[in-house]
This record gives C-alpha cells, structure tokens and sequence, in this order.
C-alpha cells in the first residue's frame, strides 16, 4: 500500500516514473510509492507536464491542483495535490489499481 500523507498544504505521495513507455498508466506499486510509465521523454520537463497531468485527469481536478513537491530532476517524485483529502485520493487510487 502506497503511504498518503495529508498536511495543511494538501495530499502528497510518492511516485517513480518510467519515461518513454509505451502508455501512460500506473503499472505497479514498488515499496510505498506508484509506478508510473509516461510515453514522453525526460526532456525539458515534458516529463514532469505530463506526470501532472496524467494525476490531474485521473483525480479529475484542476492542473494547477497537482504539483511536483520534490524530484523534478529525478524519477523518484513526491506528488502533491491541494484541493482534496487522502481518503478521496485513496479511493481514486484503488479504484484505478482495482481494474488491472
């Protein structure tokens, strides 16, 4: 289970990611934070643009609600979301895990 934290500043949890994949999506769980696969490449921050927006479709909030607290040069990221509750992004979460 990936480890949630909620704080004053919003939801943040911790995501790897593989660029140049063959789609977007979350493959798998590795220790407490997401796999995620992006087709785009780790190039001036197309990465990063298109990690944000694959949470902000997925969590169905604004792009301005998902930022990259950390690791904007690294794969390992922790992701924050402002404007929700761990347990709405928990749920968002299994549901997606839940179909695979």
């Amino acid at each position: 289970m990936i480890k949630i934290e909620e704080s004053t500043t919003g939801v943040s949890f911790a995501v790897r990611v593989h660029p140049r994949a063959k789609k977007n999506a979350i493959t798998a769980e590795v220790g407490e934070a997401l796999k995620l696969s992006l087709t785009t490449p780790p190039v001036e921050g197309r990465a990063n643009e298109a990690c944000i927006a694959f949470f902000a479709n997925l969590l169905k909030l604004p792009r301005s609600s998902v930022t990259i607290a950390s690791g904007q040069t690294s794969r390992n990221k922790v992701i924050r979301v402002a404007g929700a509750s761990a347990e709405y992004i928990r749920a968002r979460l299994s549901d997606l895990t839940s179909q695979k």
